[in-house]
């Protein structure tokens, strides 16, 4: 047959579109939908149709899996994406669905990849069909369907969550990719090292699109030699030369894996937390983004149990910034393990949560007049200021019985130290100031405390 320009034949398929399973018997992974007995397997196999969400990471057979749904039910397979339709794309495939089911008797399966791309009027369009049963539709995504679904939409389908794929899993896929000498490479014609070969299902960081475009570029790579290809040391550092693990920018992984790291600090673990710190920093997230969220974490969990952490992010920030990679990140590694070493309190957070929310819902209470500044002499005479007690000039240095809060809220406390760390100290000094306000003869508000 003849090439193209580029050498390739008209009829050319990516190593990774060539290996996609045709039974499930070649379908790898996802055992906790597929083993035997499983729901999703026994709805299959039975030729039981119902609408689905496919929902997880790329690479792990999505589209695999509604196309094997398709082939074991012998139901019409149409396919839109997404990012490419509209609802034009979508009524001209419900007509044919309509069709093919006046005319045949045929179901139609109406596979929507990347579904959560589609805004709420495109989703909606697909309800009275799927409702009347002209379409069996499932979606593909990989972000949450709670979050980027309408509920209408998700009420008429099940939501089935697939998982990355295990090493073991990915190396199975490329042994096969090896082996096949009619879909894939062929074992005769080029050879992996077994250090080499694990290697690759390691880079694809569980997704199988990933390990066989890789080694179909790892194979492309490697030099003719009499007895064939080899896929050496050397080829494989030119393949992964610039990879990075998967590590969507944008949705469920980024934020799954920002959890996981402010929860490994907060949980006081430091090994958990450099971890998820450094598998952020190895997907490409921007480091600077990390420094703010550090900064954050170090407010939120640690707050006056420890007040040097604020100021040691925010070094760490500013080191980030002037000098860049690999120091900053260094700087950020040594952020992240403070926190997570650091006594824990979330007091701060509480009392600003409190205090805002307070603020938002109650009225705009006015200053009290002893808490006003009297710069002029018509304000004295307006009594601002007056009976204003200065705590420098108190005993202890400290005004007992005095309020500084609307008398509206004059015993409201937003602030409860816990007892880690410093804000032990703070506590017990704070407590022995409630005890001199209760002692005192000039407390401003004698109201009921309760």
């Amino acid at each position: 047959m003849t090439g193209d320009l580029f050498g390739e034949s008209p009829t050319y398929q990516p190593l990774a579109a060539r290996m996609r399973p045709r039974s499930l018997a070649d379908y790898v992974g996802q055992e906790h939908l597929l083993g035997a007995g499983k729901p999703l397997r026994e709805a299959i196999e039975r030729g039981h149709l119902h609408s689905m969400i496919l929902w997880g990471p790329p690479g792990v057979g999505k589209t695999t899996l509604a196309r094997l749904f398709a082939e074991q039910t012998e139901a019409r397979f149409e396919t839109l994406s997404a990012v490419l339709s509209g609802v034009k794309d979508i009524r001209a495939a419900v007509s044919v669905a309509e069709q093919e089911r006046a005319g045949r008797g045929r179901k139609t399966i109406l596979f929507v990849d990347e579904v959560h791309r589609f805004n709420k009027a495109q989703q909606d369009a697909f309800l009275p069909y799927v409702e009347d049963g002209t379409l069996i539709f499932i979606g593909a995504t990989t972000e949450n369907p709670s979050f980027e679904l309408n509920n209408a939409l998700l009420s008429r389908c099940r939501v089935y969550v697939l998982r990355s794929l295990q090493t073991e899993h990915v190396r199975q896929v490329l042994e096969l990719a090896l082996s096949d000498a009619e879909r894939g490479l062929g074992a005769d014609t080029v050879r992996v090292e077994q250090s080499c070969l694990d290697a690759l299902a390691k880079a694809a960081d569980g997704d199988a699109r990933k390990a066989l475009n890789l080694l179909e570029i790892a194979n492309d790579l490697a030099e003719d030699n009499a007895n064939g290809k080899v896929i050496d040391e050397a080829v494989l550092k030119e393949v992964l030369a610039g990879d990075v693990r998967r590590f969507d920018k944008g949705g469920d992984l980024f934020y799954e894996q920002i959890s996981a790291l402010h929860k490994a600090v907060r949980g006081s673990s430091p090994d958990g937390a450099i971890y998820w710190l450094m598998r952020m920093l190895d997907g490409g997230c921007d480091p600077l983004y990390l420094a703010r969220r550090i900064v954050r974490i170090a407010t939120e969990d640690i707050g006056n149990a420890d007040p040097r952490a604020l100021p040691l992010c925010l070094n760490a920030w500013d080191v980030q910034e002037r000098l860049g990679s690999p120091e900053g990140e260094l700087a950020l590694a040594q952020a992240v393990l403070y926190l997570a070493a650091a006594p824990k309190s979330n007091a701060v957070y509480n009392a600003f949560n409190q205090a805002r929310a307070e603020v938002k819902e109650l009225p705009g209470y006015d200053v009290p007049m002893h808490l006003r500044n009297a710069p002029t002499q018509l304000m004295k005479s307006m009594d601002y200021g007056a009976e204003y007690r200065y705590a420098h000039d108190e005993p202890h240095g400290y005004a007992a019985g005095e309020s500084y809060l609307p008398p509206e809220l004059a015993h409201r406390q937003y602030y409860h130290p816990v007892e880690r760390g410093l804000e032990q100290k703070i506590k017990e000094k704070l407590a022995y100031f409630r005890q001199l306000d209760s002692q005192s003869q000039h407390q401003r508000y004698k109201t009921d405390k309760s």
